[in-house]
């Protein structure tokens, strides 16, 4: 059984239930606005991901369930009122997310799950599992997270 606690305070997008409700694969971003390659490299590379998702489902539902996580983990834990404006703001407004952003604002999910810091990346099967964690994002990381996504039939290509 897993005991891993899930996310309960979305501030973008819908509430997710939990990855075994899916019955499809998942990946999950964790980041920061304050780290640099989440903000510079992982969420642009994440965006242009979902994109990709949206086209090669056409209108047959998503088949990769995406969503963003901001956490304190790694970094200054501040307080919601400091917190939810600016990630609201950049959820919407600059970033213009397509998927869900849920906030773990003392890190403990982030650390509950094992990451090593910002940006993570966390990936579960069809089933519900934990199939695999990925940290960072310069080439490598990305690279195995697109043979994840093509292996799912969607091709992240220029």
């Amino acid at each position: 059984m897993d005991t891993t606690p899930w996310l309960d305070d979305w501030i973008h997008g819908e509430a997710l239930s939990l990855p075994r409700q899916w019955a499809r694969p998942g990946v999950a971003l964790l980041f920061n606005l304050e780290c640099p390659g989440c903000v510079s490299r992982a969420m642009p590379w994440f965006k242009r991901a979902a994109r990709r998702v949206a086209e090669s489902d056409s209108g047959r539902g998503s088949s990769v369930q995406l969503f963003a996580v901001h956490t304190a983990y790694g970094h200054r834990q501040l307080d919601r009122d400091a917190v939810v404006p600016q990630l609201q703001h950049y959820a919407s407004q600059f970033a213009e997310l397509p998927f869900p952003v849920a906030l773990d604002l003392s890190g403990e999910w982030a650390s509950a799950m094992g990451a090593e810091g910002t940006p993570h990346w966390f990936v579960w099967d069809a089933s519900g599992g934990l199939e695999r964690s990925v940290y960072g994002s310069q080439e490598n990381a990305l690279t195995r997270l697109a043979y994840l996504f093509e292996g799912w039939g969607v091709m992240l290509g220029d």
